[in-house]
């Protein structure tokens, strides 16, 4: 009579290895899907929110030039208007004095700087400056400048004063923000613009 043995088999090193291997590569997927994820959702939601702080800003500026005057020490309404730097007189504090205001773009940071006038008579003395980083993540270059000038002649399609800038012919300025988060990635350059025409100034604009 033959007798059949049976052998119980157990897992092998084999075996474990394999499902090792398995659970290991389930895992890096599932870490690179929630990884993409949250970069995706941290890329919306920072963009998002630039573009709504770019909205503020630029309501703010608008606000700022359209109400542009004379100086409190008698000075032109706007003092300096360059391409990524602009330099002008309003009363940004209520007070009833006009104030030196400047935006300029330095890198990628656009900052604002005030100076109230102080003194007897009115002056606008540097130390007093307060300057501000507004806005980040700007890409304007010198081929996209982000204060364009016009004079009495714009139509909506003429072209900007030529540099410099003759100041006392000014009549509207173009503001133009190219803003990337991250940049090289997506979503791409986004460009928010606004022009106002100077009130105190204005003719036929």
């Amino acid at each position: 009579m033959v007798k059949h043995t049976l052998y119980k088999k157990g897992v092998t090193i084999v075996e474990v290895l394999i499902s090792l291997a398995i659970f290991v590569v389930v895992m890096v997927a599932i870490s690179t899907f929630l990884v993409s994820i949250y970069s995706n959702n941290r890329t919306v939601s920072g963009s998002f929110q630039t573009a709504q702080e770019a909205q503020v800003i630029l309501k703010t500026m608008i606000t700022e030039l359209r109400q542009s005057a004379t100086a409190a020490n008698g000075a032109y309404p706007i003092a300096v208007a360059g391409t990524s730097t602009v330099t002008f007189f309003s009363d940004v504090n209520n007070d009833g004095s006009t104030d030196e205001v400047t935006y300029s773009l330095i890198g990628t940071t656009l900052y604002r700087a005030v100076i109230s006038p102080t003194g007897s008579p009115l002056s606008y003395v540097a130390s007093n400056q307060s300057t501000s980083s507004i806005l980040t993540d700007v890409r304007n270059s010198s081929s996209t400048p982000v204060f364009q000038y016009f004079d009495q002649n714009y139509t909506g399609t003429s072209s900007p004063l030529s540099l410099p800038v003759n100041i006392p012919v000014v009549r509207l300025v173009k503001i133009s923000l190219l803003l990337d988060v991250l940049i090289n990635q997506a979503p791409a350059v986004r460009t928010y613009t606004a022009q106002v025409s100077l009130r105190d100034l204005k003719t036929n604009l």
